[in-house]
């Protein structure tokens, strides 16, 4: 598969995804998506102690997408909130060995939602508004 521009670590987090599922009534959730190819990443985290305490992703998309949403769910278990909200883009590809050019984009999905549910946790706790959360996704 490295003829193609996959590493061991992008196949191994797809043929054994790691922290696949649904968590029922998390503390945060976020969904993201990429129209133009389709791709949809949820995340659903537990907060205790300021920290990930179990971090569950559902993704429609391909390998990539899904290596990457379970890349970034091993990133973010056990993290306070405030190191896991500064989990970025590159970082998940790096962690992950790198992407071909043309996946770079689901690294951006797995980080974005990431984001989206700890903001949405932080706004149920009051320590953001639904404008800031919103605000701070556009830049």
């Amino acid at each position: 598969m490295a003829q193609i521009g996959y590493s061991e670590t992008v196949m191994d987090h797809f043929m054994n995804p790691r922290n696949v599922g649904v968590i029922e009534n998390p503390d945060g959730y976020g969904k993201v998506g990429n129209p133009v190819c389709g791709d949809l990443m949820e995340i659903f985290i537990k907060i205790k102690d300021n920290r990930i305490d179990d971090i569950k992703f559902r993704t429609f998309g391909c390998g990539s997408a899904i290596a990457v949403s379970s890349m970034v769910t091993e990133m973010a278990k056990g993290k306070t909130l405030d190191e896991a909200i500064k989990i970025t883009r590159n970082d998940v590809a790096g962690e992950l060995g790198g992407l071909p050019p043309q996946k770079m984009h689901c690294s951006n999905l797995g980080a974005d939602a990431l984001h989206a549910a700890i903001k949405d946790y932080w706004v149920k706790i009051g320590k953001i508004s639904l404008q800031e959360a919103a605000e701070e996704e556009e830049v």
